[in-house]
């Protein structure tokens, strides 16, 4: 492939003598002064049109990296290091493929992929889950790819998940007004030590006492958390289920005071009956809280019942739609045989939302899928994203356990599949009975 238009210009004028030679410019001004006359170089590109300032300009991993943002600012990432200079002609540039767009409408812009954080925490949660060292990089690799959202939750490795968010933050210095961090509440965190699973710590009773649910004692202990644990402040607190044994005013009232405690910028929610999101924004509506701006549900190519209510509901009053598992547990980013993964073999809710239900038609489906991804020349996992980004309102939530997946998740926003395209890929599809994780 070649390189970026660019970085071609930035490298014909350091060649042609508008940037000093690497010898000369060292021969002229100290080493600390380089790297500004570098950026000064850049800035005089863009305002002459010669650098497109949708790109981020990066040095060498092995100096002190500049790069361009979407402002056209110039800042240094790397601290505590030497400053190196670095010639133009060994500037990387690294097009900002990312797109961005309100959620709902809500103020709120996010990327259009979301990157879901429940891969990382502690394999003592689940086997498929990443631990800290390996979470680290891919987090700091989806933020320089231009993915500023992340959803996590309380409960995902009983904590650890959100923890891993937060150090991100600080190890690699990322400024918080830069990203979009989603986490939620509902079930009980271990603050032992262990690693229960998630239908361990769904009944607010016994040890659990007080623990579970959308109390407003729960509800305000699970933010205190959260923002200890993450070290910052939440941008949309997501209720994980509905608690059906608390008064539906109780919960909107205690939502709408966690945001106007400062700790919380919006409220979400996840996983319900239609008719039960509207009550609930019927009851912040009328005392004058404020409302829900997301709904995270499951929804992809072989789980479509939101199709029914919530989806037409939420396009019509305005509410983003985040999707949780947008290739069912992976099935739908793989030949339908292909099941050697760790997570097809330790993961329940794989099982519970698709193997335990399968049919025909879901097989048809998938390999429908693996053929047009042949067909485009893209992959599976790209082809389920497109058909998720095609609806209105619609922005995926994604499991991404490798760079390489990180920028297969950037590339699929250019995928783009026609209406007949849509409808093969829909027209197997059986309606199925919603599974307990769906209620």
């Amino acid at each position: 492939m070649g390189e970026a238009k660019g970085t071609l210009r930035i490298r014909s004028a350091a060649q042609s003598g508008m940037v000093p030679a690497e010898t000369e410019m060292r021969r002229l001004v100290p080493d600390y002064l380089v790297i500004h006359l570098e950026a000064s170089v850049i800035l005089l590109l863009i305002l002459f049109h010669s650098v497109d300032t949708r790109h981020s300009l990066y040095f060498d991993e092995d100096s002190p990296r500049v790069y361009l943002n979407q402002r056209t600012e110039i800042r240094k990432v790397r601290e505590g290091q030497p400053v190196l200079g670095r010639s133009l002609s060994r500037t990387i540039l690294m097009a900002n493929e990312m797109e961005y767009t309100r959620l709902g409408t809500s103020g709120l812009k996010i990327s259009k992929v979301i990157l879901g954080a429940m891969s990382y925490g502690t394999k003592e949660w689940q086997d498929w889950v990443l631990n800290e060292d390996e979470a680290l990089p891919l987090i700091e690799h989806a933020y320089k790819r231009g993915i500023n959202t992340w959803d996590t939750a309380d409960v995902y490795s009983h904590g650890r998940s959100e923890e891993i968010i937060g150090k991100a933050l600080t190890k690699y210095n990322i400024p918080r007004n830069r990203v979009v961090i989603l986490t939620k509440c509902y079930f009980g965190v271990d603050d032992g030590g262990k690693q229960p699973p998630i239908s361990a710590a769904g009944r607010n009773d016994g040890d659990w006492v007080n623990r579970v649910g959308l109390s407003r004692k729960h509800i305000f202990d699970a933010v205190d958390a959260s923002v200890s644990r993450l070290g910052t402040y939440i941008d949309v607190l997501q209720i994980h289920r509905l608690d059906r044994d608390t008064p539906r005013e109780e919960i909107m009232r205690a939502l709408n005071d966690v945001i106007e405690s400062g700790k919380v910028r919006y409220i979400g929610a996840s996983t319900m009956a239609a008719w039960e999101f509207q009550t609930l924004q019927n009851i912040a509506e009328r005392n004058g809280w404020h409302k829900f701006i997301s709904m995270q549900n499951y929804h992809n190519l072989l789980a479509r019942e939101e199709e029914r209510e919530m989806i037409p509901y939420c396009v019509d009053s305005g509410v983003g739609l985040i999707p949780w598992s947008p290739m069912a547990r992976g099935v739908l980013a793989r030949p339908w045989n292909s099941r050697s993964t760790t997570r097809e073999s330790t993961d329940a809710a794989l099982k519970l939302l698709v193997r335990s239900r399968e049919s025909e038609a879901d097989k048809a489906i998938v390999d429908r899928v693996e053929e047009l991804a042949k067909k485009k020349g893209v992959s599976m996992a790209q082809v389920s994203i497109a058909w998720s980004l095609s609806h209105t309102n619609e922005n995926p939530i994604l499991g991404l356990n490798s760079k390489e997946r990180i920028d297969e998740a950037v590339a699929s926003i250019k995928v783009k599949l026609t209406d007949e395209e849509i409808k093969y890929l829909e027209e197997p599809y059986i309606p199925k009975a919603l599974s307990a994780l769906e209620r």
